[in-house]
């Protein structure tokens, strides 16, 4: 993974409020869950989109 300091605005309360919720130490580890988060949203929701109507699921019965 890269990494490099950069410099951006936050609003404070809400990535403060983000860590609690992701149980996460800091800012910074919820700002990058989220980037996570929302990377993965989107691919998955293309590959969805790119599949519709391909798929089968089927429930697990046990």
């Amino acid at each position: 993974m890269s990494v490099s300091m950069t410099s951006i605005r936050l609003d404070t309360e809400l990535a403060d409020e983000a860590a609690r919720i992701l149980g996460v130490k800091s800012r910074t580890e919820a700002v990058h869950m989220a980037l996570r988060e929302i990377v993965a949203l989107k691919k998955f929701k293309s590959l969805m989109a790119k599949n519709a109507g391909k798929l089968l699921f089927e429930a697990h019965s046990e």
